[in-house]
């Protein structure tokens, strides 16, 4: 069974930095993509940033320039370096990974992250 574990989150002043972190445990091959969503109090959940196998990466129009996605193939794990916060980054985050092996997604129970003065 695949489990993410995300840690990183907390309260933070505005134009303040966080650094997100995901490490999966259990047996996963053949990742796909790695990714952080992000889901504010009465709104759906979107999409901040995603690593591909290959290396390239997506971002949302709101973070480009101020988030940068990261991964470390070897721990099975993806990292959010947010930079420049805003109030309207705060939102729990989630960490998603796709795999190939067991074919499948998971997903990590979310992290807090308030931006306020």
């Amino acid at each position: 069974q695949v489990q993410l574990v995300e840690s990183g989150g907390g309260l933070v002043q505005p134009g303040g930095s966080l650094r997100l972190s995901c490490a999966a445990s259990g047996s996963i091959f053949n990742i796909y993509s790695m990714g952080w969503y992000r889901q504010a109090p009465g709104k759906q959940r979107e999409l901040v940033a995603i690593i591909f196998g290959d290396g390239s990466t997506n971002y949302s129009n709101s973070v480009k320039g101020r988030f940068t996605i990261s991964r470390d193939n070897a721990k099975i794990a993806v990292y959010l370096q947010m930079n420049s916060l805003k109030p309207e980054d705060t939102a729990v985050y989630y960490c998603n990974v796709i795999h190939n092996d067991p074919p499948g997604g998971s997903w990590g129970q979310g992290t807090q992250v308030t931006v306020s003065s």
